[in-house]
């Protein structure tokens, strides 16, 4: 397979969840998501201030999720993400749940290098188990190509169960082969049924917008005990800061293995698997 991103040395810290925007969609989009959220952007929400976010956490790399709000935002934002690809960013594009053309497009995307799609149950209003979305799993596991899906709760938005742990397992179950990535450490605050249900099972997990929310304890009992190559160093920035992210997850006492897999040894692996 020709693979179009650099090959990632195993030394470097890699980020699986960031966003970031057009400068002049960022300039809107920002002030917008704050308010709905009730909560404050650490960056600008542009290139120039991730690259530097990065540069104060000494992160090398980050993956930037895009979130295709209705089905005519598949063109801009797959030529965005052809625009920002480089050996600092891995862009993915993403994919409507009610797009008439889902798998064809999944099979673009994967024909351009691209490595994913990001996909958000309630900015795209769907459930994670929908029968609608069948052919573009079908097409995920296919092609190879990962699917990262917002995971539990989401604080702008009511407290509907569109995306648990159970939906997480039945989808697995339906599609063994799909290369599925559960943001937020499995499951935003429904932590526990994550640490019933997911933890210990052959399920990738980025941690993102979770250490701030979880006891110490918790944290490292679940850490610990999920298989630790299935584990992902995320932040979700802009909304929490890389640095103090990072500072957080090292300040666990994780043993050294463990935390420099998190950190990138993993998302390494799962980049170039198919290299």
């Amino acid at each position: 397979m020709l693979c179009l991103w650099p090959l990632i040395n195993y030394k470097m810290i890699i980020d699986f969840h960031t966003h970031a925007f057009p400068d002049e969609v960022a300039a809107k989009a920002i002030p917008s998501l704050e308010g709905e959220g009730k909560i404050k952007a650490h960056t600008r929400g542009t290139i120039e201030s991730l690259s530097a976010s990065m540069e104060r956490a000494g992160i090398d790399r980050s993956l930037i999720c895009s979130i295709a709000t209705n089905p005519k935002q598949f063109e801009p934002i797959l030529n965005w993400s052809r625009q920002i690809r480089c050996e600092r960013f891995i862009p993915l594009p993403s994919v409507h749940p009610d797009d008439p053309r889902g798998a064809e497009r999944i099979y673009t995307i994967h024909k351009e290098g691209f490595a994913g799609i990001k996909m958000h149950p309630f900015y795209q209003d769907y459930f994670l188990n929908d029968t609608k979305l069948t052919p573009l799993y079908q097409a995920l596991s296919d092609t190879g190509l990962m699917l990262v899906v917002h995971c539990g709760y989401d604080i702008a938005f009511p407290r509907t169960r569109r995306v648990d742990p159970a939906a997480i397992l039945t989808l697995q179950n339906r599609f063994p082969d799909l290369r599925l990535i559960s943001t937020h450490f499995g499951g935003w605050d429904i932590w526990d049924e994550v640490e019933e249900i997911l933890i210990g099972r052959n399920i990738y997990m980025e941690i993102s917008f979770a250490l701030h929310y979880l006891k110490k304890e918790q944290v490292v009992r679940m850490l610990n005990n999920h298989p630790p190559e299935y584990l992902l160093f995320g932040s979700d920035s802009p909304w929490v800061d890389q640095k103090e992210c990072i500072d957080q997850l090292k300040g666990l006492g994780l043993n050294n293995t463990l935390l420099s897999g998190i950190l990138g040894e993993n998302a390494n692996r799962l980049l170039q698997a198919e290299i």
